[in-house]
């Protein structure tokens, strides 16, 4: 009798998750709101859900047969950082439900979105101190090795900025007001992190080049603290004012005066990133799942834009969400190819290996580590 090991589940699975969600929030905030959209958001948002259950199972699942799991990932620097999927992954879903189906769910939709934001605020906290913290003392770092991975566990504040802005206008008295002052507080937080940390990654590639294809993608990671900061900012002008007694249009004033020029630089890395993915797709883009860093980065720049066509009435900075959405949209169908693929493979291996072995092996293991 086969005897099978539970395989295991690293937290990048949540970038599944992460990126499913920001195409049902993307196709929702766009400016232009084109045919199809909305059953796009709908589609998203219960694919998201799905996703976001199997990831739980899978991991509890893992965690229980494996106690040792979470300490070892926690303590392998290529891992630990994507603790922060974890909690996007929540935060995103929570979003995506208040704004997608918040119409239909009503109250409901309010609650568990509160639910995903406490429980996805928490861990992302812990994540953006912790991660850093084993970073500076236990994991072994090569002058070469800053990637865009790396801010992986300091952006979920950010996330959880934009996202708790949406529900304010659900909070009234001191609660609003605590709250506003918090996703302005983690504004800074994440904001300020991924500041440190971009120029590092910068000198890496200057110095040190592209390094290893497949750590490729984590280059548009970049554009995930990029773009989040943009609708972060723009959400809570749009949101925070009542709560902190401040006039709604002074700080949209200075959500367009802050975020224009961040978003310019986000255009940037954009172009920069997909000419160095470009080149390398050339001679080979092994799959991981590094590859859905091609959706949520991109995505929080399609509701940073939407966001500031909505505060500045500008036709090109509607044109430039919906042109990014396109471009999210080939992402996803990328990712998720690549991973329905790999996943195929990878279920097909375990029965070519039991055959191989079963005169040598007994009762042969296998794990699936993406």
């Amino acid at each position: 009798m086969t005897r099978r090991t539970v395989r295991p589940v690293p937290p990048n699975w949540f970038a599944v998750v992460m990126g499913t969600s920001i195409v049902a929030t993307s196709a929702h905030s766009l400016p232009w709101q084109l045919p199809g959209l909305g059953a796009l958001a709908w589609t998203a948002w219960a694919a998201a859900g799905l996703a976001l259950a199997v990831a739980v199972i899978a991991t509890v699942r893992h965690v229980l047969s494996d106690r040792g799991a979470v300490r070892a990932y926690l303590l392998d620097g290529a891992v630990a950082p994507f603790y922060g999927a974890l909690s996007m992954g929540l935060l995103a879903y929570g979003a995506a439900t208040l704004l997608v189906a918040g119409p239909a769910l009503g109250a409901s939709a309010i609650a568990i979105d509160s639910v995903l934001w406490t429980v996805g605020t928490m861990v992302g906290l812990a994540t953006a101190v912790g991660v850093p913290v084993l970073h500076f003392t236990r994991h072994e770092t090569a002058a070469d090795s800053a990637s865009g991975a790396w801010l992986m566990p300091v952006v979920p504040p950010m996330v959880s900025a934009a996202t708790g802005a949406l529900l304010l206008p659900s909070l009234h008295g001191a609660a609003a007001q605590t709250l506003a002052l918090a996703c302005y507080a983690m504004v800074g937080a994440a904001g300020l992190a991924s500041l440190a940390l971009l120029p590092q990654i910068w000198s890496r590639l200057a110095h040190h080049k592209l390094g290893a294809a497949a750590a490729v993608p984590t280059l548009w990671i970049v554009l995930g603290p990029l773009g989040q900061s943009v609708t972060a900012i723009g959400l809570l002008a749009d949101h925070a004012g009542p709560a902190l007694g401040v006039e709604p249009e002074v700080l949209r004033v200075g959500a367009v005066l802050v975020s224009v020029p961040v978003l310019g630089f986000a255009l940037l890395w954009l172009a920069i990133a997909g000419v160095l993915t470009a080149r390398t797709a050339r001679t080979g883009l092994p799959f991981s799942l590094a590859w859905w860093a091609f959706t949520f980065p991109v995505g929080t720049c399609v509701t940073g834009a939407s966001s500031l066509a909505a505060h500045t009435d500008s036709s090109a900075l509607a044109a430039i969400a919906v042109g990014l959405f396109a471009l999210l949209l080939g992402g996803w169908l990328v990712a998720a190819r690549g991973t329905v693929r790999d996943l195929v493979a990878r279920r097909a291996q375990p029965a070519v290996s039991a055959r191989l072995s079963r005169a040598t092996q007994p009762g042969p293991r296998y794990t699936n580590a993406v």
